[in-house]
């Protein structure tokens, strides 16, 4: 069976996520306790189900943390297991319970004073809950993100042959944050701009003008060729500790230009070598805007 676990904090995409799986026809099933994940896995196997999408959050309580040892235990049962967990800041939880004025999963449990806790205490409850998972699987920040931009990117991520090491090279803005999901980051701020050029403005470093302009500096190919030596370096010590999936995230100040061009170069450099993903965030969350 092909599996795939949806968790992550409440509030970060994990019913969107649910959704598309759903729609790419896979059994979904939404927030089931974690204690039941076993049992119906095996059911659902016994009734012919290849692909099976399930969603486990915090309700769980502290058994979520037995999500780790459960999915290993799937993985040695021969089932293709994929783990997601959506992220996003704080800001933008507040935001999008606001909009929706959904009660927060942790907010109907009371604090030591016996209150209710407000919904930013509530917020970080879930975090420090969760924090026992947060490093397995692939993570995904979903702030700022479009939901068109998210539905691709968990279409990506799950759609991904399994391999030992799958490298998520990123790019994004420094005036919108570092991203959540981001295990190395690398600051290209330093680079001459080509924002400062007229005619390059409204390119991106997926433009060949800028691809040009930018691979003529000589401090551009050393910033990307230390970056490179960096990650063929420790690369090895990521795969000895079983890791599936690192995102070098790779930033300057609009996401458009300089984190762009230094993206798709190290992307090309190691395509040969190892499973690459790609990501825009600045890129994609402009595009889904104009759609």
């Amino acid at each position: 069976m092909r599996i795939v676990l949806v968790t992550g904090i409440s509030g970060s995409g994990k019913s969107i996520a649910i959704n598309v799986l759903e729609d790419d026809g896979y059994f979904c099933i939404d927030n089931l306790p974690v204690g039941f994940l076993h049992d119906v896995i095996t059911s659902l196997r016994e009734a012919g189900h290849q692909n099976v999408a399930v969603s486990v959050d915090a309700r769980s309580g502290q058994s979520v943390g037995d999500l780790r040892e459960i999915a290993r235990g799937m993985g040695r049962f021969g089932h293709d297991v994929r783990i997601l967990f959506l992220n996003a800041r704080t800001d933008t939880l507040v935001q999008r319970y606001s909009e929706t004025r959904r009660r927060h999963p942790m907010s109907m449990r009371a604090g030591d004073a016996g209150q209710a806790p407000t919904l930013v205490e509530a917020i970080e409850r879930e975090r420090e809950l969760m924090s026992a998972i947060e490093d397995i699987g692939v993570s995904l920040d979903t702030s700022d993100l479009h939901p068109n931009v998210l539905r691709s990117w968990v279409r990506d991520v799950v759609g991904a042959e399994r391999t030992p090491l799958t490298l998520l090279f990123e790019s994004f803005a420094y005036k919108h944050g570092v991203p959540l999901d981001a295990d190395l980051v690398f600051d290209v701020r330093c680079l001459p701009n080509p924002y400062y050029t007229q005619e390059l403005r409204p390119l991106t470093g997926l433009d060949e003008p800028v691809a040009n302009y930018l691979r003529a500096i000589p401090s551009v190919e050393r910033m990307i060729e230390h970056v490179a030596g960096f990650l063929h370096t420790w690369l090895p010590h990521y795969i000895l500790e079983h890791r599936s999936y690192l995102t070098v995230a790779i930033g300057c100040t609009g996401g458009q230009h300089r984190s762009v061009y230094c993206v798709e170069e190290l992307a090309r450099r190691f395509r040969r070598i190892e499973h690459v993903l790609v990501r825009h965030r600045a890129l994609a969350t402009r595009d889904a805007a104009r759609s």
